[in-house]
């Protein structure tokens, strides 16, 4: 008996009741599951098979392309800060400094004063003896003196003419009256009238002489004092508080007026230096700003310093900003002469990236860098360059920040060239080669990764 003529009459010998209904058994649905479940794992066969196979192939390919493409150290590009601290260079000088030259002739008696010596205002430095310029005071005074007597004869003469004139005056009135009442000839009277004519004339002359004798004077008295000032050059005087810095002549060294140069005298509780601010920043320096100065000698100290004046005007040649910079120097802590590293913090006027300066290219069409991109596709860049940091280099534009940008090229980096970037991160400022185990785990990876390797240098 088939399972059919079974069931069939399982059915006859148990009918149906009026509240029942016909139900497939538990076997029928499981043979339907089976079979459900059969074609879906048929249909997952035909369709996600072929697809995992092709992209396994891919991933496989993509391997052996990473294998075969150079590897190249990369770093990405930075962001500038929105201040940039500008650092210069400069020579500390006094604030104020003096050549001591002698203004007279002769020879120097007596030195006072050597080099390192601090000296106040006034104080005497050094004698010099010049007996042609003490024989020329005397001349000048007994000059003066006979100047002096010529203007008391000068004053004498003018005296005895106003006397003479006031008798020939008296003189011509009395013959004016006579020739009125007909006594005399007017012959006689035009004689005595023409003689206190001739009187007051020679008052005038006497007037004259005293005016020239008393101009002599004066001018003799000139000469005298300009003898004397002289003179007081023999004695050499500090003009300001200071010290000596330079020191030229011995006792009995002959010396000349305005060529000799006897001492050098600065001025050092403040110290100034001059530095050249580039163009990029000049805009950015104001007086009253603060600067950060420091010496080689003192390592681990900073001294703060103001900026006192500029020349407000850009020089044609350097395209610089001429800037003052002065400093207190109190306690004598720093000498002139030493050199000095000022530094600036100014906003940035420009928005910028740095990178590393073993990144430029130099090539006949312009300054370059080589970019990888996303795709890891070497592509060269046109750069234009900042400041000049000496790790780094600014870029102000041809680059956004956040790209990488090939460290150390080599022959092999080639624009469109495919390449496997591995990054390079700066450690003490500075980079430095890429450990070779680096370059060889880049090479045995199985595919490239999406974004470059990580190597931190020691």
């Amino acid at each position: 008996m088939t399972p059919t003529d079974e069931t069939q009459n399982r059915s006859a010998s148990h009918p149906a009741g009026p509240g029942t209904t016909n139900r497939p058994d538990g076997s029928s649905r499981a043979v339907k599951a089976v079979l459900a479940g059969a074609g879906l794992l048929a249909i997952l066969a035909l369709g996600v098979v072929p697809r995992v196979w092709l992209s396994r192939s891919l991933k496989r390919q993509e391997a052996q392309e990473a294998a075969a493409a150079p590897n190249v150290f990369v770093t990405p590009a930075e962001s500038s800060a929105a201040s940039v601290v500008v650092q210069l260079s400069g020579t500390m000088s006094p604030i104020t400094e003096a050549p001591i030259l002698a203004r007279t002739d002769g020879y120097l008696a007596k030195r006072l004063v050597d080099i390192g010596d601090r000296v106040h205002a006034g104080q005497l430095l050094a004698v010099i003896t010049a007996p042609d310029l003490d024989q020329q005071v005397l001349q000048a005074k007994a000059v003066l003196e006979e100047s002096k007597s010529t203007l008391q004869q000068a004053q004498a003469a003018l005296d005895q003419a106003k006397a003479n004139a006031g008798l020939a005056s008296v003189t011509a009135e009395r013959w004016a009256a006579l020739v009125k009442r007909g006594a005399v000839s007017r012959q006689a009277n035009d004689n005595y009238q023409f003689a206190y004519s001739a009187q007051l004339a020679s008052v005038g002359i006497a007037a004259a002489s005293v005016a020239a004798a008393g101009n002599s004077v004066g001018s003799n008295t000139a000469n005298l004092d300009r003898f004397r000032e002289l003179q007081g050059f023999e004695q050499v005087r500090a003009p300001f508080d200071g010290v000596i810095t330079q020191r030229n002549v011995d006792d009995g060294a002959l010396v000349t007026a305005t060529s000799t140069l006897l001492f050098r005298i600065a001025k050092n509780d403040v110290l100034r230096t001059f530095i050249d601010v580039p163009q990029i920043n000049a805009p950015s320096i104001r007086v009253g700003d603060s600067a950060d100065l420091t010496f080689i000698q003192f390592p681990s100290h900073a001294f703060h310093g103001e900026v006192t004046r500029t020349a407000d005007s850009l020089d044609l040649n350097t395209r610089t900003l001429l800037t003052e910079v002065d400093i207190d120097n109190k306690d004598q802590a720093l000498l002139p002469g030493m050199y000095a590293t000022v530094a600036f913090r100014v906003p940035r006027t420009v928005t910028s990236v740095l990178i590393p300066s073993e990144s430029l290219i130099f090539r006949a069409d312009g300054t370059t860098v080589a970019v990888v991109t996303d795709q890891h596709i070497i592509q060269f860049r046109k750069v234009a360059l900042g400041h000049d940091y000496g790790a780094a280099l600014e870029v102000v534009s041809g680059l956004r920040a956040g790209e990488s940008v090939v460290v150390n090229p080599s022959d092999t980096v080639i624009d469109g060239v495919r390449v496997n970037p591995v990054l390079v991160k700066q450690a003490a400022g500075s980079l430095s080669p890429a450990p070779a185990n680096a370059a060889a785990h880049a090479n045995s990876s199985a595919r490239p990764s999406p974004t470059p390797n990580t190597i931190t240098e020691p």
